[in-house]
């Protein structure tokens, strides 16, 4: 997944709401669009950014921010971004797991729940959820970062979607300085059981780091993953 253009640098100096910053580009406060509504502790006054400039005329600012640089890692931290990588990814077989799959439906609806993909390959279905993971600790990939009702609801509809095929949860890491995956317990202990739940039902799961560079993202490598709380 390639930028569209080149991102511009700046400093980051707060978070005005879940998705409008302030940032500081070429020595001038600008207001900048948070592609991303969660708690983001990545976001920090003076760290440095990447901004992708966008046309103002049907829009409040002039930028998204894309990547947050930390200790020379750079970071996604589009939420956006994940279902196009996998999206690609899965189109050009580069998922062994999902390797003879073609993306059937976007955003399919189960039982009263929308998930990211409906593959099919074989005379089967895949339900498919994917999670965008920006913390990072230790070289401990953390999902998530924040408590998510949602993505526990999401781990009880792929257990439903079982009955019609295949199902899976792919956390793509949004940088590459992960080494193991694991789910928050701290953070969120009812999502992280019912994520083991789901595997014990059938559901696979996966994660997978991301290169990150300053002109794209690309799936990189898949992440062991560790179920149980320290």
């Amino acid at each position: 997944m390639h930028f569209e253009k080149p991102l511009k640098p700046a400093s980051f100096r707060a978070r005005l709401n879940r998705f409008l910053g302030l940032v500081e580009v070429e020595g001038e406060p600008r207001g900048c669009f948070i592609p991303n509504p969660g708690r983001l502790g990545l976001l920090r006054a003076g760290v440095k950014v990447h901004l992708s400039e966008r046309d103002r005329r049907s829009r409040k600012t002039a930028y998204d921010l894309i990547l947050v640089e930390l200790g020379g890692v750079l970071v996604s931290i589009d939420s956006r971004m994940p279902n196009k990588i996998i999206g690609e990814a899965v189109e050009s077989s580069l998922i062994p797991e999902f390797k003879g799959l073609r993306i059937k439906e976007k955003e399919p609806h189960l039982q009263g729940s929308r998930l990211d993909f409906l593959l099919y390959g074989g005379g089967k279905n895949l339900f498919l959820e994917v999670k965008s993971c920006t913390l990072v600790e230790n070289g401990v990939a953390l999902f998530p970062d924040a408590p998510t009702s949602r993505g526990e609801r999401h781990m009880k509809t792929l257990i439903k979607a079982l009955e019609f095929g295949r199902a899976a949860v792919l956390f793509l890491v949004q940088r590459g300085d992960a080494e193991v995956f694991r789910p928050n317990w701290e953070v969120d202990p009812r999502f992280s059981e019912a994520l083991k739940t789901a595997i014990e039902r059938g559901v696979e799961a996966y994660a997978y780091t991301c290169e990150v560079s300053l002109s794209s993202i690309e799936l990189d490598r898949r992440l062991p993953m560790e179920l149980e709380a320290l």
